[in-house]
């Protein structure tokens, strides 16, 4: 059995996606990719960042662009190489077939966080914002218990358990999550936008393999698969 030649690590936002993708790119170009995970930001051992700092091996990372940023400062990654994929603001999740709540003003959704009591966000890019900038100027921050899980699947989880009353992610880890409902994004402005990017990780042996993937990513071709796992792709200038 041939070793894979190909590696990437990447985060939950743009999961849906790249699962969708990643077969046909492997049948196209005959390259064997392998796919581990972690968390774009925050200080869990799980962490891409972390992952890589211990010598994990990686050719490609996908992740939000803050996290991306932590990884051109520290000499992990090739800044020249980072492209960006795609976009998606940060949506709720409830258990499958429970009421739907009311997302439709600010107010409405101050007082849904404060109904829901217990609320799961994922431990990196959008729940460090969440936790740190939004649910503080809502008021809420002392009022709601709020859940950091280590990846944005496992907030779901919670939900779809019973354990949290709701969820606040990416709506592109929503829609692929079992268990829970897509309840509705939040209003624009309290909205969080985040832009998922790719690149080629220093020291990378498969560097051509790699910008392969990134262009495929990247393609018209990818888009319409990037729509309808919940992002909006993101076209850039060659």
């Amino acid at each position: 059995m041939t070793a894979a030649a190909l590696r990437v690590l990447i985060s939950g936002g743009f999961t849906g996606a790249y699962e969708a993708l990643l077969p046909e790119f492997e049948r196209a170009s005959g390259i064997a990719v392998t796919t581990g995970s972690g968390a774009s930001q925050g200080s869990g051992p799980h962490t891409i960042s972390a992952q890589l700092a211990r010598g994990e091996p990686a050719d490609v990372v996908i992740l939000s662009r803050e996290g991306l940023a932590e990884l051109v400062a520290a000499n992990r990654i090739a800044a020249e190489t980072t492209v960006d994929l795609a976009r998606v603001g940060l949506g709720v999740a409830v258990r499958a077939n429970a009421p739907k709540p009311d997302l439709s003003s600010v107010d409405a959704v101050t007082q849904t966080l404060l109904k829901a009591r217990m609320v799961a966000v994922p431990g990196s890019t959008s729940g460090i914002w969440l936790k740190t900038d939004l649910f503080p100027r809502l008021g809420v921050a002392d009022a709601i218990d709020v859940r950091m899980t280590p990846r944005g699947s496992d907030a779901s989880a919670m939900v779809a358990a019973g354990g949290a009353g709701l969820a606040v992610m990416p709506v592109s880890e929503i829609l692929v999550a079992p268990g829970v409902d897509f309840a509705g994004v939040l209003p624009p402005q309290i909205q969080m936008v985040q832009v998922f990017a790719a690149a080629i990780v220093t020291g990378s042996r498969a560097v051509a393999a790699a910008r392969r993937l990134i262009e495929f990513l990247a393609s018209p071709h990818a888009a319409e698969i990037i729509r309808r796992s919940g992002m909006e792709p993101v076209t850039t200038s060659p």
